[in-house]
C-alpha cells in the first residue's frame, strides 16, 4: 500500500500572519502606517488577542512591523532587519564586513546592471535619473551616501526581480558604512561620474557596458576602502 503524505495544516498564528502580511503589502504597499490595536485585530480576525499577539511578534521579527508598546504597531519596510541582525553576529570584525560586502557586490550588481540594461522601463529610467541629480548637487557626504544607495537600490528595481531588490536592500546598513568611508575617502563627483557610466549604459540597453560599468565601480569602490583599512593600521 502506497499512501500520499498529509499535509500538516497551517496553525491559526500563521494564518494570523499571513493574513495581516498579505493586508500590509497590499494596502499600504510597505510604507509607513499603522494597523489597529491589538483588541480591533482580534475582533476583526475572529481571533484571541494572544493568538493576533504571537502572530504581530513573528512580523516584527521579520521586519514588516514595529510593536511599540503603549502607541500601536507601526508598518515598516524592514525586510532586510533580519539579515542585518545576523551579519553583526555572525562577523563580528566590520572590517571584515565590509570587505565580504565588497566581494558580495561584486559578484551581484554588475548582473544587476546587465538586467536593468536589458528591462529598464521609462518610469525606472526616470527615477534613476532623478537620484543621479540629487547626487550631482550633494554636497554633504551623508547626503551623497543616501543618494549613491537609492540609486543602486532603484537599478535593482529596474531589472525587475524582485529577489535582487531584497538582497540589496539586506545588505544596505552595511553598504552605507560602506560609503561611508569610500566617499568621504575619494569625493562625490568620482562616484557620480561613475554612477553616469552604468546609467549611460542602462538608457542605451547596451547590458556587456552596463556589466563592465558596474564591476569597474564596484572594483574601484573594494580599492578605496582597502587604502583606507591600510591608513588606520598605519596610524594605529
Amino acid at each position: 500500500m502506497s499512501l500520499s503524505t498529509i499535509e500538516r495544516p497551517a496553525s491559526l498564528v500563521e494564518d494570523v500572519c499571513q493574513r495581516l502580511a498579505t493586508e500590509i503589502r497590499a494596502e499600504l504597499n510597505g510604507g509607513d502606517g499603522w494597523l489597529p490595536p491589538e483588541r480591533q485585530l482580534a475582533a476583526q480576525l475572529g481571533v484571541s488577542r494572544t493568538v493576533v499577539r504571537e502572530a504581530t511578534k513573528r512580523l516584527e521579527l521579520q521586519g514588516l512591523i514595529e510593536v511599540r508598546h503603549g502607541i500601536g504597531i507601526k508598518v515598516v519596510d524592514k525586510l532586510h532587519k533580519p539579515l542585518n541582525g545576523s551579519l553583526a553576529l555572525l562577523i563580528p570584525d566590520s572590517a571584515d564586513r565590509l570587505r565580504q560586502l565588497v566581494e558580495v557586490r561584486l559578484l551581484v550588481e554588475p548582473e544587476v546592471a546587465r538586467l536593468a540594461a536589458e528591462r529598464v522601463k521609462p518610469a525606472a529610467l526616470r527615477a534613476l535619473k532623478k537620484v543621479q541629480a540629487r547626487l550631482a548637487v550633494a554636497t554633504a557626504v551623508e547626503e551623497a551616501v543616501e543618494s549613491d544607495l537609492e540609486f543602486h537600490r532603484q537599478l535593482a528595481r529596474a531589472s525587475g526581480n524582485e529577489v535582487l531588490v531584497l538582497l540589496l536592500e539586506s545588505l544596505g546598513d552595511l553598504g552605507r558604512a560602506s560609503r561611508s568611508v569610500t566617499i568621504s575617502a575619494t569625493s562625490i563627483a568620482r562616484a557620480h561620474a561613475q554612477h553616469q557610466a552604468v546609467l549611460d549604459a542602462v538608457a542605451a540597453g547596451d547590458a556587456q557596458r552596463a556589466h563592465a560599468a558596474m564591476q569597474f565601480h564596484i572594483r574601484e569602490a573594494a580599492a578605496d576602502l582597502a587604502r583606507q583599512f591600510k591608513q588606520s593600521k598605519a596610524v594605529r
